[in-house]
C-alpha cells in the first residue's frame, strides 16, 4: 500500500525561503500540490527559487518579508492572501545565530537573535493565526478552517551547547511558544507544532565540516553525520497534512539522536 500526502489547494506561506531549510521546505510544499508564498528579504534569490518551482509545475509567489519590522510582516501577511488566497499553512523557519561565550555576548548581539528567532517568530505566527481564527469563528471568508503552523526550532533549544547559548535560550523560547499557541489556538482547529532539527548540511555551514573543527563534531554525533536538508521533509509533511489534525503542541526532534 502506498500512502500520498496532497496539499492541492492549500496556500503556504515559508519564511526564510531564500536558502538553506526554507528553500527545501518551500519545494516540498509546491511539490504536494501546495501554492507557496516564498518570504524573505534576499527577493532576488526568492526570484529564482521560484522560477525553479514553477519550472517544475508548482505554483510560487514571491514576497518581501524582514521579520524584524512589524509592519513587514503585515504587510507581506496581507500581501500573501491577496495574491495567492487565505493562508493555511505557516512554516516559520527564518532564524539566525552568533558564535560567542556568553561572557562576550553584548546587548546587540542578544537582540539581533531574539529579534528574529524568537521575536520574529512569534509575531508572525500571530498575525497568521489571528487571520485562521477569524476564519474558524465565520468572521472572515476561506474554504479551509483551521490550520497549520510548524514552527522551526532547534536541537539546540531542547540541549545546551557551548558557544551558542543566546541562540540556544532564543530556539528554547520558541520551543515554549510552540505549545502555548497549541494550546490557546488548538479549539480553533489550528495545530501548531515544531520541528527541532541537528546539524544540517546547508549552504550556510557547507564549509565548516570540512574543518578540523567541524570534523571533530561530526565525530561527536551518534552516527558521525550530519543531515540533509531533504532529511526533514517527511516530518514537516506529517505535519502539514490535512490527515494530521490530532497532532497539536508536538516537539519532534529530527537530530539523528544527538540530543539523547
Amino acid at each position: 500500500m502506498s500512502y500520498q500526502i496532497d496539499l492541492s489547494g492549500r496556500v503556504a506561506l515559508v519564511t526564510g525561503a531564500s536558502g538553506g531549510l526554507g528553500a527545501q521546505f518551500a519545494r516540498v510544499l509546491a511539490k504536494a500540490g501546495a501554492g507557496v508564498a516564498l518570504a524573505g528579504r534576499r527577493v532576488e534569490r526568492l526570484k529564482s527559487l521560484r522560477a525553479e518551482i514553477e519550472a517544475e509545475g508548482g505554483d510560487a509567489h514571491v514576497v518581501a518579508l524582514d521579520v524584524t519590522d512589524h509592519a513587514s510582516i503585515r504587510s507581506a501577511v496581507a500581501h500573501t492572501e491577496t495574491e495567492m488566497g487565505t493562508i493555511d499553512i505557516l512554516v516559520n523557519n527564518s532564524g539566525v545565530a552568533t558564535t560567542q561565550a556568553l561572557v562576550d555576548v553584548e546587548p546587540d548581539d542578544y537582540d539581533y537573535v531574539f529579534d528574529v528567532n524568537t521575536r520574529g517568530a512569534f509575531f508572525v505566527a500571530q498575525e497568521v493565526g489571528k487571520r485562521m481564527i477569524a476564519r474558524a469563528k465565520g468572521a472572515a471568508p476561506g474554504t479551509f478552517t483551521g490550520g497549520r503552523i510548524v514552527n522551526i526550532a532547534s536541537m539546540a533549544g531542547l540541549k545546551v551547547m557551548p558557544k551558542i547559548g543566546v541562540y540556544c535560550m532564543s530556539k528554547a523560547a520558541v520551543v515554549q511558544m510552540t505549545k502555548a499557541m497549541a494550546l490557546e489556538w488548538g479549539r480553533f482547529g489550528i495545530n501548531v507544532n515544531a520541528i527541532c532539527p541537528g546539524y544540517i548540511d546547508t549552504e550556510m555551514n557547507h564549509m565548516q565540516w570540512s574543518t578540523d573543527q567541524g570534523k571533530k563534531l561530526i565525530a561527536m554525533l551518534p552516527r558521525r553525520r550530519v543531515g540533509s536538508a531533504a532529511d526533514l521533509d517527511v516530518v514537516l509533511m506529517m505535519l502539514c497534512a490535512n490527515e494530521s489534525h490530532f497532532i497539536n503542541g508536538a516537539v519532534i526532534q529530527a537530530d539523528d539522536g544527538f540530543a539523547l
